[in-house]
C-alpha cells in the first residue's frame, strides 16, 4: 500500500513538473515550487524527481525563511516608526500611501495585518456637541451651496465652522474658514470667548489675507448667530461674498467643516491631557499650519498632501 502511494505521488510530481517545466528550469523556482507544495507531497519524492538534493533544499529552505522574517521584521519596523511619527494619526490606507511613497512596496492588507499584530490603531473618534447659537432673530440665509462640496478652482467656496476645546481653564473656541477647492484651512481663530470679533470675523480676515477670491465667493456656514449677525453680514457683503447657511440641525449641509473637527479633535484633542489654553494655542497651530495643511495626506485628494495636489495641478496647467 505505501509503495503504491509512492509511485501515485511520483507520478503526480512527474507530471506537475511537465507542466511547468519551462517554469522549473530555474533552481530557485523548484526550491519555490516544493516549499509551496510541502503539504501535498513527501519531500524527499519531490526533490528526486526534480533532480536537487534534499540538503541543498533545506539549507535554501532556512536561507530564505530568515530572510523573509528579517524583512517582515524590518517592514514592522518602519511602520511603527512611521505610525509614531504621525502620532498614531493613521490608518492602514494613509500609512500604506505614506509607506509606498517611501519606496516600500507594501499592500493595504499586508499594513493592515501587520498593524493588528504590533497592536496599532488609528486614533478612534467620538462625537462632539455644536456650540453656535442658532436661537436668533437676524435674517438666516438659504443653503445656496447646496452641498456642492467639489470646486474645480480655488477661492470659489468656503465653509466656516466653530467648535470648543476643553483646556485648564475651561473652553478656548475655535473657527475655521476651509476652501473646499483643496480642503485647505486658510483661515482660523483661537479664541477665549465666543463674540464675532474673536470668531468668524478674525477667522475670515485670515483666509481674506491667506488666499485670493472671485467675485461671487460662496461662504458656507450654520446659522449660528456668530454668522448671522449684522456686523458679520455687512463685511461679508461688502466684498460681494454670497452667503451660504446649512438648515437648521442638518450637520450634512457643513459636511467638510464638521469632519475637519472630527479629525482635529480624534487626531489632536483626545488622548492628551488637558492643556493650559497657551500650549492648546500652540498646538493649534501646529495641528493646522504643519500637519494639515502641508504634512496630512487627505482621502479627498486621492492621498496626496495639499501641497503635491496642488503641485500637480500648477504642472499641468504649464503643460
Amino acid at each position: 500500500m505505501f509503495r503504491k502511494e509512492v509511485s501515485h505521488c511520483r507520478i503526480r510530481v512527474r507530471n506537475i513538473k511537465k507542466s511547468n517545466r519551462h517554469f522549473l528550469k530555474d533552481r530557485q523556482m523548484i526550491y519555490v515550487f516544493i516549499l509551496n507544495h510541502e503539504h501535498e507531497f513527501p519531500i524527499g519524492i519531490m526533490c528526486k524527481v526534480l533532480e536537487v538534493s534534499r540538503s541543498s533544499y533545506y539549507h535554501w529552505k532556512r536561507s530564505f525563511v530568515n530572510k523573509r522574517q528579517q524583512t517582515k521584521a524590518e517592514l514592522k519596523r518602519v511602520i511603527t516608526e512611521v505610525y509614531l511619527e504621525f502620532k498614531q494619526r493613521y490608518g492602514s490606507p494613509r500609512l500604506t500611501i505614506e509607506l509606498n511613497a517611501r519606496g516600500y512596496k507594501i499592500s493595504k492588507p499586508t499594513v493592515a495585518k501587520y498593524m493588528r499584530e504590533l497592536g496599532l490603531r488609528s486614533k478612534v473618534a467620538r462625537r462632539y456637541r455644536v456650540i453656535t447659537d442658532s436661537e436668533h432673530n437676524y435674517l438666516v440665509v438659504d443653503n445656496v451651496l447646496n452641498r456642492e462640496f467639489t470646486q474645480t478652482k480655488p477661492g470659489k467656496a468656503w465653509v466656516s465652522d466653530i467648535t470648543y476645546i476643553a483646556v485648564k481653564e475651561g473652553f478656548v473656541y475655535l473657527t475655521t474658514v476651509i476652501d473646499l477647492y483643496d480642503r485647505k484651512v486658510i483661515g482660523w481663530s483661537l479664541s477665549k470667548d465666543m463674540t464675532t470679533e474673536n470668531t468668524t470675523l478674525a477667522a475670515f480676515k485670515m483666509a481674506k489675507n491667506n488666499r485670493a477670491f472671485e467675485q461671487g465667493l460662496i461662504f458656507h456656514s450654520d446659522q449660528g448667530v456668530q454668522y448671522a449677525n449684522y456686523k458679520f453680514a455687512n463685511y461679508l457683503e461688502s466684498f460681494n461674498v454670497v452667503r451660504s447657511m446649512s438648515r437648521k440641525a442638518n450637520c450634512w449641509d457643513n459636511a467638510v467643516a464638521e469632519s475637519f473637527f472630527k479629525s482635529l479633535k480624534v487626531e489632536m484633542v483626545y488622548g492628551n491631557l488637558r492643556m493650559s489654553s497657551k500650549q492648546m494655542e500652540i498646538k493649534v497651530f501646529e495641528y493646522i499650519e504643519i500637519w494639515y495643511n502641508k504634512t496630512r495626506r487627505h482621502s479627498y485628494l486621492n492621498y496626496q498632501t495639499i501641497n503635491e495636489f496642488n503641485q500637480i495641478i500648477n504642472i499641468n496647467k504649464v503643460a
